[in-house]
């Protein structure tokens, strides 16, 4: 007979399992990396700069101080990078109409289809592999990975500060 008591037994497991997803989100990091670094490099484009489009893709027209921290850059070398894109095709900074000395910056469709082509790979992988989970488990899934980037987020606010 156990003198380790079943509660004990399954805050052993719990934690267990705690660590094992966090080195498979550790191994997601470094995997998501590694193809966005390649995709900028078949663009012939910098990391950062793949990230601000990406940004800016999903959250823009923004003005360059927005796009700085939504990125979490300094303001200052957001300029070499919109330049970057702008000379790419990727981007256009455009006038407030409004406010003349307000820009905004927003990703160009043209180019998109570059983009799609090379995440392609793993698009189709990751529809290969929701197809093997129920509507609840995906709805699960999707929830736990919202909480994770609220979670990173938080923890990359308190280390800016």
């Amino acid at each position: 007979m156990s003198s380790i008591s079943p509660d004990a037994i399954d805050a052993r497991r719990q934690r267990r399992l705690a660590t094992g997803i966090k080195e498979s989100l550790r191994e997601l990091s470094t995997q998501l990396s590694l193809l966005n670094h390649q995709v900028g490099a078949r663009l012939e484009m910098r990391d950062v700069d793949l990230d601000c489009l990406d940004v800016l893709s999903r959250h823009g027209p923004l003005n360059p101080g927005a796009l700085a921290r939504r990125a979490g850059l300094h303001p200052a070398t957001m300029t070499g990078i919109l330049d970057r894109l702008e000379r790419g095709g990727w981007v256009v900074r455009e006038r407030d109409p409004a406010d003349r000395r307000a820009v905004s910056v927003r990703a160009l469709p043209d180019r998109a289809g570059e983009l799609i082509r090379l995440f392609g790979g793993m698009s189709s992988a990751m529809d290969d592999v929701c197809a093997g989970y129920t509507d609840e488990q995906l709805e699960v899934i999707a929830d736990f990975l919202r909480k994770t980037t609220g979670a990173g987020h938080d923890a990359t606010e308190k280390l800016a500060t």
